[in-house]
């Protein structure tokens, strides 16, 4: 059984798993799937009373941080104790593509030469953890929520908003891949 599990599950597995979710918190708990609200929710902890944003009774969704907590575990378990050992295989195109960007590091999940410990402190690392990150926190704010929750959840229930939120962050991924991280990959 172990070894079915550190192969990589194909998609009408996984995504039927990941689809099923949604109408299980709505059963047990109507509940909405997001991950997003988790983080107002620890700054509302955090926070002292005044600024109204933060001002709610963030006690009512404790359920969301368990839910993160429970997917930062899983993540921690699935990759300390389930990884599969094999290399992460890589078309032709897309290794010389990464090559021309000065990825050579393809071994893994994510490339250390980005992602790695000895790139957090340096000026690259500024650009991709922290600007990058706040970014990313801004976009999921403006859009009313992030990818997991308009994709997985709002597209679910049929939200309009969901839907021109989905094709924006495709639209933005692409225009990002394509359009700008060769250039920012030219500053390094």
């Amino acid at each position: 059984m172990i070894e079915f599990i550190k192969q990589p599950w194909p998609w009408y597995v996984a995504g039927p798993l990941i689809g099923l979710t949604v109408p299980l918190l709505l059963l047990l708990g109507n509940k909405s799937l997001g991950i997003s609200s988790s983080l107002r929710h620890v700054c509302a902890m955090c926070v002292p009373a005044g600024i109204k944003f933060f001002d709610y009774n963030w006690r009512k969704e404790v359920w969301n941080l368990f839910f993160v907590a429970g997917i930062i575990g899983g993540a921690f378990i699935a990759t300390q104790f389930l990884a599969n050992d094999e290399p992460i295989i890589l078309g032709e195109l897309t290794k010389s593509r990464l090559s021309t960007y000065g990825l050579t590091d393809l071994g893994g999940l994510i490339p250390s030469e980005l992602f790695g410990i000895d790139q957090i402190l340096s000026f690259k690392g500024f650009v991709f953890f922290v600007l990058g990150g706040f970014m990313v926190g801004f976009g999921t704010r403006y859009a009313g929520g992030c990818t997991s929750g308009h994709t997985i959840m709002g597209l679910s229930n049929l939200q309009w908003p969901s839907l021109v939120a989905t094709i924006c962050f495709m639209i933005g991924g692409f225009a990002m891949t394509h359009l700008i991280l060769p250039h920012l990959f030219k500053l390094f």
